[in-house]
C-alpha cells in the first residue's frame, strides 16, 4: 500500500519551510500482521528510501525476526516523512572540524504537516495492531497524556486522533477504536 501522490506532494509542500531533508514512504502490505509507527527517517532512510533500513532498523528487524514475523509482513511508517535534522560540528580524525546534519526529533509543527499522511495510512492500511515506537508516533495517535515509559508494553485499546484542521491544527478522535502498543524505539538498544 502506498499514499496516493498528490497526498504525498502536499506533505513535501507543507513541511518544506522547516529545517528537514527528504521524503520516505511508508511501505507494507495493506493487510499487514501489525503496522509500525516511528518517528522520523534518518540520513539512512533519506538516502535510499526505505524506513527502518538504518542501524535502529537493523534492531528492528531483529525484534520481528525474534517474534517470527518478516518485514514483509508489517506496514512500516513513521508520523514525520523528512528527516529533521540540526547543524553541529564533528572533529575529523586528522583533527580537522567538519559541519555536520544530525538527526534531532520532530517538532510538532512538523508532525501536524505530516499528519494527513498519517491518517491516510490508519484508514487505508488494515492492521490488526499498531505499534508505536517511541513517544512521537504514540502521542501523535493517543494525544500528550500518553508517554512510552509509562504505557511501554501494553495494550491500549482506543480511538486515535486525527487531523480535523490543518489550519487551526486540531486534532478530533477516530470513531473506531485501535489496539496501540506502545515500544520504546529501537535506537535505544543500541545505547
Amino acid at each position: 500500500m502506498r499514499i496516493p501522490e498528490e497526498l504525498a506532494e502536499f506533505g513535501k509542500k507543507r513541511i518544506s519551510n522547516y529545517p528537514v531533508e527528504g521524503f520516505v514512504y511508508g511501505t507494507g502490505p495493506k493487510h499487514p500482521n501489525l503496522m509500525l509507527v516511528g518517528e522520523a527517517p534518518g540520513e539512512t532512510e533519506i538516502g535510499n528510501g526505505i524506513p527502518f533500513s538504518g542501524r535502529a532498523g537493523k534492531e528492528l528487524m531483529k525484534f520481528l525476526e525474534m517474534a517470527g514475523v518478516s518485514r514483509d509482513e508489517v506496514y512500516i511508517t513513521s508520523a514525520v516523512r523528512s528527516r529533521p535534522y540540526k547543524w553541529g560540528e564533528k572533529r575529523e580524525r586528522n583533527g580537522t572540524i567538519i559541519k555536520k546534519k544530525y538527526n534531532r526529533p520532530p517538532t510538532q509543527r512538523e508532525i501536524l504537516a505530516h499528519a494527513p499522511l498519517l491518517d491516510y495510512e490508519t484508514l487505508h492500511v488494515d492492521a490488526p495492531l499498531i505499534v508505536t515506537l517511541g513517544n512521537v508516533g504514540l502521542k501523535r495517535l493517543l494525544g500528550s497524556s500518553y508517554s512510552v515509559t509509562a504505557f511501554h508494553g501494553q495494550f491500549i485499546n482506543s480511538p486515535i486522533l486525527r487531523l480535523a484542521s490543518q489550519e487551526e491544527g486540531i486534532y478530533v478522535w477516530s470513531e473506531k477504536d485501535y489496539l496501540i502498543y506502545p515500544t520504546l524505539p529501537p535506537c535505544l538498544n543500541l545505547l
